[in-house]
């Protein structure tokens, strides 16, 4: 299952929203809105944006990693708007008889998740 959405990313809803009827692991990963992102200017926020068919890329996302790995499920959720420090980015969930698949899906979901083309965004900064 793959979704956008503008809502905050609710952790304690997505577990039922992720199938395990077979799985004997399920991994999750947020990615979360850092204050300090390399350089020494503080971000504030994050501002992001679709630029196309996001639905469409994160399904693709999905298909290959279900492609590669032995899953019974994949749940993706990316955000849009404008996001402050702390706040959740996006989820990456995978399920899988197995951990190794479960863990190595969700680590790729996530490299995946990073290069999308169809998400713009824009960082603000603490200004003095």
């Amino acid at each position: 299952m793959v979704l956008v959405t503008h809502d905050p990313i609710d952790p304690a809803m997505v577990y039922d929203l992720i199938s395990l009827a077979f799985s004997g692991s399920v991994v999750f990963h947020y990615a979360v809105v850092k204050q300090k992102t390399g350089s020494d200017i503080l971000t504030t926020s994050i501002e992001y944006k679709t630029k196309g068919n996001t639905t469409e890329e994160m399904e693709d996302i999905v298909r290959e990693l279900k492609t590669r790995w032995e899953l019974e499920d994949v749940l993706m959720i990316r955000r849009t708007g404008c996001l402050a420090v702390g706040e959740i980015i996006s989820l990456v969930a995978a399920s899988s008889p197995n951990s190794e698949d479960a863990f190595e899906a969700c680590k790729f979901g996530i490299s995946r998740l990073k290069k999308m083309v169809t998400i713009g965004k824009s960082e603000n900064y603490l200004t003095e």
